[in-house]
């Protein structure tokens, strides 16, 4: 325990807490301050937990607290306590709560960061199933798991890049080679512009071609909106044919529904799924496992050069030689018992594989019956949706075949005059070349004519200008068609709304009664809530105050007892005796006061007669040093034996 309240302290008073405890004042904290501590840890894994927890209903925090402990997978240490316990200390700031969730909290502060972040766009909402059978509640419960899976590979692909370590040396590469095509660019755009403003009316004509851009951007942008709702009501339209021919299969199976065919159906089908369940799928399963754990060891292994690929083209050799010298070796032995288990390995592997192969062909089959079925109901819908007949059968189809032969010799008497149609078109196309080598002449006589006389350019800025207008006057009719089959689709898909609308309004009408139920009962459930963390924390303060009122009861039996060894375990007692000791440490400290007051006097002096007597020895010394330097100021006497200098 004080290892851990050592680690806990240790880190509060390092970045970025920086709290100055050490272990006497963290452990004397009060659990209103405990817990404050406990939250500005959390607000640092978290910043939206950062709250005053003194403005806050301890209710309120504990549930706080519990749901973000919860999304960091946090559990209680020891078997013996469980949730309702580790609530109740989190709600009155238990230290043997409080200080292994610091513990841990504090061991993994990175780690749990990343982990919040996370889990703000990764806990997922759950919606009831009653609310999803609202088509417009389930589109953006779809649209919004798409989001929740892009998030994930966006994440993934940030994480690996920042492993990665892209090489600065080819990023600054690339940026000089982009900003030398940007300057190329700027060179080629300045030519154009000089090239352009000596032609007249130049503002004129790029405004045209500003104006063309523009349009062809709308097309672009009108043509795709376009697709969009071919797309959706193409998708529309699959979805009703699927339902369709659910219905038919359906229908037809209800006709067919005699006992003994239904039976033999159904244990053919259960065959074929065990088979597939039981043995396909699983092998199917440990290979693609096999390929993903071969493909995950190739990505984390380091990048090999050359001498490493030869090196392992040698190892596979080498084991190539040694499984050839065992082949040879097993065929030297050439056992019988061994070769006729052999032949039935071979025998049971064809097999398994003729088994393999057919319930592949048959589950194609499948697949191309059910897309040759999906297709000729389209092809039948497409035919009634044309003429509004169904498809032709027996004699009708006999007599559309007697009008098709009619039409084949008419067919045939088209065809002979397109054949001389394209005869003359190759005469024309020829024609065509030869007189376009004749415009390319004069184009390049007309360009040199134009720079001799200094207006090169004009004829490809009037071909320009023509071909400008010609494309605008195309791109005027084509938007006009555009508009006019946007707004017949726009017709359909609103009477299509209107209808899904109608059929929806009843229960859309129940869907708001349930709402309103709901709504009451997520209410309910709140109060529920509200009521149950209050008798909790009412049953923790009357816990408090048992153990207050039972300590006082002690200490009064303790006081009133005859007995004098209860006495001196009374609290009362133990002070008292603290405060005698503490009066007699007073005395004798005061009394040493005294006697260092009246002795100050004399030994300031004393110190100051010891600081004249070392000023007095140090002049000594100096006139001596003087003395050695200068031998004719003074001189040395010898009397009695001893050495006298006389200043």
């Amino acid at each position: 325990m004080s290892e851990q309240i050592k680690f806990i302290v240790d880190k509060l008073n390092k970045e970025p807490f920086r709290k100055n405890y050490n272990l006497i004042t963290f452990d004397s904290l009060e659990p209103m301050q405990l817990l404050q501590v406990l939250n500005d840890v959390l607000a640092e894994i978290d910043p939206k937990q950062v709250v005053d927890i003194r403005e806050e209903m301890p209710e309120q925090t504990a549930k706080r607290m519990l749901s973000l402990l919860g999304i960091l997978k946090y559990k209680p240490p020891g078997n013996a306590m469980d949730m309702s316990t580790f609530r109740q200390g989190l709600v009155i700031g238990s230290k043997p709560v409080i200080y292994p969730v610091l513990h841990w909290l504090l061991q993994r502060t990175n780690e749990l960061k990343k982990r919040a972040y996370l889990a703000r766009f990764l806990i997922k909402l759950e919606v009831p199933s009653e609310f999803l059978q609202d088509e417009t509640v389930a589109d953006t419960n779809k649209q919004y798991e798409e989001l929740m899976e892009a998030f994930k590979t966006l994440h993934k692909e940030c994480e690996q890049l920042k492993t990665s370590g892209f090489s600065t040396a080819e990023i600054r590469r690339d940026i000089s080679a982009m900003e030398e095509e940007k300057d190329q660019l700027i060179k080629r755009v300045e030519r154009l512009k000089k090239r352009v403003e000596t032609v007249q009316n130049h503002q004129r004509m790029l405004q045209i071609a500003r104006q063309l851009r523009v349009e062809k951007e709308r097309e672009e942008f009108l043509a795709q909106q376009k697709q969009e709702q071919k797309n959706q009501l193409f998708h529309a339209v699959q979805r009703l044919q699927r339902v369709q021919n659910q219905l038919k299969s359906m229908r037809h199976a209800a006709a067919d529904a005699k006992p003994e065919s239904l039976m033999k159906r159904l244990d053919e089908e259960i065959k074929f799924n065990s088979y597939m369940v039981t043995e396909k799928f699983p092998k199917e399963l440990e290979n693609k496992k096999k390929e993903l754990h071969f493909l995950q060891k190739v990505v984390s292994e380091p990048a090999m050069g050359h001498s490493d690929l030869l090196e392992l083209e040698s190892k596979i050799n080498e084991i190539n030689t040694q499984i050839n010298q065992l082949i040879e070796k097993k065929m030297m032995r050439n056992e019988p018992i061994e070769g006729k288990l052999s032949l039935y390995r071979q025998q049971a592997s064809i097999i398994s594989r003729k088994k393999e192969a057919k319930a592949e062909e048959l589950q194609e089959a499948k697949e191309k019956l059910a897309s040759l079925e999906r297709e000729s109901s389209v092809k039948t819908n497409q035919t009634r949706e044309f003429d509004g007949t169904e498809v032709l059968k027996g004699d009708e189809f006999k007599r559309y075949v007697s009008k098709l032969r009619s039409k084949s010799t008419v067919f045939k008497k088209k065809h002979q005059i397109i054949a001389e149609l394209k005869a003359e078109f190759g005469l024309l196309q020829r024609t065509e070349e030869l007189l376009k080598q004749r415009h390319e002449n004069i184009q390049h006589q007309l360009q040199t004519i134009e720079e001799k006389k200094g207006i090169s350019g004009y004829s490809y800025t009037q071909e320009e200008l023509e071909r400008v207008s010609a494309l605008k006057s195309e791109v005027d009719e084509m938007k006009g068609r555009t508009l006019d089959d946007m707004s017949e689709m726009v017709k359909k898909l609103n009477s299509l709304v209107s209808e899904k609308k109608s059929a929806l309004a009843p229960v859309i009408k129940e869907l708001r009664q349930l709402r309103q139920k709901c709504q009451e009962v997520r209410g309910l459930r709140e109060e529920c809530l509200q009521e149950e963390s209050r008798y909790h924390y009412t049953n923790c303060m009357i816990k408090n105050l048992e153990v207050q009122l039972r300590r006082a009861t002690d200490e009064m039996k303790a006081y009133v007892s005859s007995d004098q060894q209860e006495k001196r375990k009374a609290i009362r007692e133990q002070y008292t005796k603290n405060i005698a000791e503490q009066e007699n440490l007073g005395k004798k400290l005061r009394e040493k006061q005294k006697a260092v007051r009246e002795s100050h006097g004399p030994n300031m002096k004393q110190a100051k007669m010891w600081r004249d007597f070392e000023q007095l020895m140090e002049c000594k010394k100096q006139c001596f040093l003087k003395q050695q330097s200068q031998t004719s100021i003074g001189q040395v006497i010898q009397e009695g034996g001893e050495d006298r200098l006389i200043l």
